[in-house]
């Protein structure tokens, strides 16, 4: 296999790209791009993400933009089982707790990072050691008017919820489709809040995160599969 981690030029290049790497393993992509395949996941959060953008050409590195900036088109590996169906939820962007007056759901950056998606789901049971697991066949996405409007209300929900002062009484458990949930390498990684009598504080950072009922009808419509239950 031989790919070219030059940016693709618009997006029919991007897909072709990635149903090119469909079937291949992590090792098989790794070993061509390089790059040692890590023991364990737990400790290399991002790996795989990291892995395709390589292999794809991604420019945007840790850069708060899109992965694919020039096409509008944001990457996302989701790992999922036999079934097709996603195994955990999905990190979008870091929820921002100061600094939202005026932020609208049409400005917001979390709408701005799912406006096009490029799902690549990977092989993700846990039996299936890491160097096996197989990438998928992607998908272009795109919010409908219902996803949207289910995005917007727990996204206005949640926003709410920060500028009142309440972000340390938000759980996973809020939301519908989206929920917001502490993201930081340890407790110590502390970034400013507002408290609710709204002072300053400091809080853990916060990150944006798909639930699993909203991603497993998009790849179910993808992958077309019966209901197995």
């Amino acid at each position: 296999m031989q790919f070219s981690s030059l940016p693709p030029d618009d997006e029919q290049s991007l897909l072709s790209k990635t149903n090119n790497l469909a079937g291949y393993t992590m090792a098989e992509l790794a070993y061509q791009a390089g790059i040692s395949v890590p023991h364990d996941l737990r400790f290399a959060k991002g790996w795989v993400g990291q892995l395709l953008e390589y292999c794809l050409g991604a420019n945007a590195g840790s850069k708060a933009e899109q992965d694919f900036a020039h096409l509008g088109i944001e990457l996302k590996t989701i790992p999922i089982n036999r079934y097709g169906e996603p195994l955990e939820t999905t990190f979008v962007c870091v929820a921002a707790l100061t600094g939202n007056s005026g932020v609208t759901w049409l400005s917001s950056h979390l709408r701005h990072k799912l406006s096009r998606v490029l799902w690549i789901p990977i092989e993700g049971e846990r039996q299936i050691p890491l160097v096996k697991r197989r990438v998928a066949s992607p998908l272009l996405w795109s919010p409908n008017p219902i996803e949207e409007q289910l995005l917007k209300t727990d996204w206005e929900e949640l926003m709410d919820m920060i500028v009142l002062g309440q972000v340390e009484n938000i759980t996973a458990r809020h939301g519908q489709v989206l929920q917001i949930r502490p993201k930081a390498a340890n407790n110590n990684a502390l970034t400013e809040g507002i408290g609710k009598h709204g002072q300053p504080i400091m809080t853990l950072p916060r990150g944006f995160y798909l639930k699993k009922n909203f991603t497993a009808p998009i790849l179910a419509r993808h992958f077309d599969l019966p209901d197995h239950k």
